[in-house]
């Protein structure tokens, strides 16, 4: 196997990771400075917990959650419907060949970390704890 190979078979690249977090930034900025006009993410305090990169750099899924974890839906499609507003203001921030294109995708890893927590402190590990 090659080492390119290997090497993006590990996660994604240095540069990846970099755009990626450039993105989330200027999306989060867009946010909280409400430069996006929308009755729905005017109401709404939304966290972009990360972006992910595709290999090409041309599309960053961003993951997202409103805060209480409420309204998921409606925040997803008011983001969506400006996704090509957004698209341009993320070109003017990020310095790549084409702007990428932005989906907004429900941040489950708050839903999983709830599950696990629940999980560790049930009767059932509590006993498997307690035979030690």
């Amino acid at each position: 196997m090659s080492r390119q190979k290997s090497h993006q078979a590990k996660g994604p690249s240095q540069r990846q990771l970099r755009v990626g977090e450039l993105i989330r930034h200027k999306l989060a900025e867009m946010l909280a400075r409400g430069e996006i006009h929308d009755d729905v993410l005017a109401s709404h305090v939304t966290t972009i917990s990360e972006v992910r990169m595709s290999p090409d750099l041309k599309l960053a899924t961003a993951y997202v959650m409103p805060l209480g974890g409420k309204d998921i839906a409606p925040v997803l499609e008011a983001l969506n419907r400006h996704s090509r507003y957004i698209r341009g203001e993320v070109a003017h921030a990020v310095n790549l060949r084409s702007a990428p294109e932005v989906r907004f995708r429900e941040d489950e890893t708050f839903e999983e970390v709830q599950r696990i927590d629940r999980l560790l402190h049930s009767d059932k590990v509590r006993l498997d704890l307690d035979k030690d």
